[in-house]
């Protein structure tokens, strides 16, 4: 495998590159994201350090032990979330272990500009990263958080047929919390 290509309709899920990282940067400190995302507005130099040594590495692990059939594990995936017509970087769809969650306690997570938010773009984008972790790797379980008040996360979660565990305290803050197992993902495809 070289690469990952996860067709989302309008939009299509790609593994990170150098070039994105000023787009990426941009879109952290959008107020629509960072309100919802604490801590991913950073300075660029610290965006560039993560972005190159470690999330562009990582996801070239990642992707590695999956052609090799291997176990995902603690390997986070990100992919930049891409719009279709112009090549744009409008997002981003990332799955990885949430510390603060029960076991298994991988989640997944995303983010879209406020210039594309309402298309149902995140939704699209969000199915087909469960789609691929759910048929291409050994993942079992997906979680999910969003915090109360956003209220189309939520819906994204929920529309991806996500079912609700209740709510949880991360960082002192309130956020809903869902989980997706492969099981009732496979049931739901074949309906």
């Amino acid at each position: 495998m070289n690469g990952i290509r996860i067709d989302c309709g309008e939009v299509y899920l790609r593994e990170f590159v150098a070039a994105d990282l000023d787009g990426f940067h941009a879109l952290t400190w959008q107020p629509e994201i960072y309100e919802y995302l604490p801590g991913w507005n950073v300075s660029k130099e610290q965006r560039t350090d993560w972005f190159m040594n470690y999330e562009m590495p990582e996801n070239g692990q990642f992707i590695a032990t999956v052609s090799d059939g291997g176990d995902v594990g603690e390997l986070r995936l990100r992919l930049a979330m891409i719009l279709k017509e112009t090549g744009e970087l409008i997002g981003w769809c990332c799955s990885g272990p949430k510390d603060e969650l029960p076991s298994p306690n991988r989640e997944i997570m995303y983010a879209i500009s406020k210039e594309h938010r309402g298309k149902g773009y995140t939704t699209r984008a969000a199915q087909g990263m469960i789609g691929y972790l759910f048929e291409c790797t050994n993942v079992e379980v997906l979680s999910a958080v969003a915090l109360l008040g956003n209220a189309a996360s939520n819906r994204v979660i929920e529309k991806c047929g996500f079912r609700s565990e209740g709510s949880v305290e991360i960082d002192d803050e309130p956020y809903h919390y869902y989980r997706l197992e492969k099981e009732d993902w496979l049931e739901g495809q074949s309906e």
